[in-house]
């Protein structure tokens, strides 16, 4: 596990942009796990930047969100697909067609994990990026005495709605329900980015990297990977030069 500290988001973002870009470079069709939430703004912004100085190319590129909120309305601007149209997609030169998100309103969800779980057998993708949170989930997997391996539909832990309030008017208007990777899905990727930013995420991701592989810390799975690189903010680090 390779685990870098930056001193600036910029420079943070600068690099895993760079990871991103140079697979696409070396691998054209590069199929890419793709993360929402804050964390990754800046990253996806700096991509908007290389693809728009001409520096990586989109046109053959596929994409997989890890996960989706289920029950929201498809034109609410606060689903993943919204999101990601809002933050990335529509500034890039991608094929929509290939950017997959887990559907939120299928009328089967079951089918829909099922069939997205297939999707993702056939793609195998390349670099998984990932985000963290506050309680050490990644996707949508919250902690739990035992964990699914595949996409599946998951009720959002109090926590989990509260800390994504603050992109709704009010906590009531948070999905209680997602529709998420799982952790073995997460784990097939050949390459695992994890960013983590903010001293809020301190303890956690410590915890996650160096302590005991639990599923009650869903991201302490990641040490079983052999190809994870970890990119922190100074705040996010500060256990690590204890």
């Amino acid at each position: 596990m390779n685990i870098m500290t930056f001193n600036t988001n910029e420079e943070l973002n600068q690099i895993a942009a760079g990871i991103f870009a140079s697979l696409i470079q070396t691998k054209p069709t590069a199929v890419l796990g793709l993360a929402t939430g804050s964390t990754p703004i800046g990253i996806y912004q700096e991509l908007i930047r290389l693809n728009e100085k001409g520096y990586v190319d989109f046109k053959d590129v596929t994409s997989y969100n890890l996960d989706e909120y289920c029950g929201l309305p498809a034109d609410h601007p606060e689903t993943y697909r919204s999101f990601m149209n809002v933050q990335l997609f529509n500034h890039i030169n991608i094929d929509k067609a290939q950017t997959h998100v887990p559907n939120g309103n299928a009328a089967d969800l079951e089918a829909e994990s099922k069939s997205y779980d297939e999707q993702l057998a056939k793609a195998s993708i390349d670099l998984q990026l990932l985000g963290l949170g506050h309680n050490g989930h990644i996707g949508f997997n919250e902690p739990d005495a035992e964990l699914h391996a595949g996409t599946h539909v998951v009720n959002l832990k109090e926590e989990t709605r509260q800390a994504n309030a603050r992109f709704f008017n009010s906590i009531d208007e948070v999905p209680t329900q997602a529709i998420t990777m799982g952790v073995g899905s997460i784990l097939k990727a050949k390459m695992v980015m994890l960013v983590v930013r903010g001293a809020e995420k301190a303890d956690i991701v410590h915890r996650a990297l160096t302590g005991p592989i639990t599923t009650e810390v869903p991201a302490s799975l990641l040490q079983t990977h052999p190809n994870v690189v970890v990119l922190l903010d100074k705040e996010a680090a500060k256990h690590f030069h204890a």
